[in-house]
């Protein structure tokens, strides 16, 4: 397909790898005779590297068949997520470097994820947007602190760190947006 049909989502080839399209930015030229650019932020599938594109709107992208299969998760084996279809209970395998950093969003219950396939290979985990997380362990709430909401560092039962607000203490359970790693919530 030409560059100027590639949307977001999409999954192609270029440098003879898989890349996911995350974003897109169209340049129109100023001036007599300029082409269109289309400059492409594309993640690697697997992996999540990044990179960078700018290519002119007749240049060709070969789409590559990326299949995703809503799965739950089941269990951890030795530093490989385990996870079930939701529909035909089939299992899927991700070693820790296809998982990457969305393993510190992985616990238990987990809802809303998806094992992106290629030729029935599993490449990539797609978190949902926020998930359900326990406090393990934070300072507690600070009695007679001023009225500034200052955040502090909470560890997860996850492992991560992230900032949350004062009131929140260990045990309770925060929505964390997978994209930034941030707090969005008590759960």
């Amino acid at each position: 397909m030409k560059a100027y049909e590639v949307k977001r989502g999409n999954v192609v080839e270029h440098d003879g790898r898989v890349w996911q399209i995350r974003d897109i930015e169209r340049s129109s030229p100023q001036g007599r005779g300029g082409n269109v650019t289309f400059r492409f932020i594309m993640y690697s599938v697997p992996g999540g590297q990044k990179l960078d594109v700018s290519l002119r709107a007749e240049d060709e992208l070969r789409e590559t068949e990326l299949t995703r299969r809503a799965v739950t998760y089941s269990y951890k084996d030795g530093d490989a997520y385990v996870f079930m279809d939701s529909e035909d209970f089939a299992q899927y395998i991700l070693d820790a470097a296809t998982v990457g950093d969305a393993s510190g969003y992985i616990a238990d219950g987990i809802e809303g994820c998806y094992v992106q396939l290629i030729d029935d290979a599993p490449v990539a985990l797609q978190l949902p947007p926020t998930v359900v997380l326990e406090v393990v362990d934070t300072a507690p709430e600070l009695k007679g602190a001023t009225a500034t909401k200052r955040p502090k560092p909470a560890t997860l039962a996850t492992g991560i760190e992230i900032q949350v607000p004062e009131y929140i203490t260990s045990g309770e359970k925060v929505l964390v947006n997978t994209a930034t790693g941030e707090f969005s919530g008590r759960a």
